[in-house]
């Protein structure tokens, strides 16, 4: 069973991805924090991290640099989360690093297949 990290302050939004991976057949961790986010992915090491990009204190680009510069957890694939729908968004956050892009309101017929796809990468 692959297991997901979500990084995610929005309770709403954290249960609909929690629930969509779930019934797909992920094991889900949730943190509500990038320090906690960063804490867990240490402590789990999770097939892959769903990380929101504004995450109370430390953003979800500080969090993925900790994770890039820490050695166990650097090869964890990072999805970036985030109501950032705009042409430049996109770019800033794919160029900083993070594996993949999805826009708030989540698909989530397409979602099971994104993160599987991001873990057989």
């Amino acid at each position: 069973m692959s297991v997901v990290l979500i990084v995610e302050d929005n309770e709403r939004n954290l249960k609909l991805v929690r629930d969509v991976l779930g019934h797909a057949g992920f094991m889900c961790l949730e943190a509500r924090d990038a320090e906690s986010g960063i804490e867990l992915a240490r402590a789990q090491r999770p097939d892959v991290v769903l990380m929101d990009i504004n995450l109370p204190g430390m953003t979800g680009f500080e969090a993925l640099a900790a994770l890039r510069a820490d050695a166990l957890t650097a090869s964890i694939p990072v999805l970036a989360v985030t109501a950032y729908a705009m042409k430049d968004d996109r770019a800033r956050i794919l160029a900083a690093g993070f594996d993949g892009y999805l826009e708030k309101p989540v698909d989530v017929r397409a979602l099971p297949g994104q993160v599987e796809a991001l873990i057989a990468r």
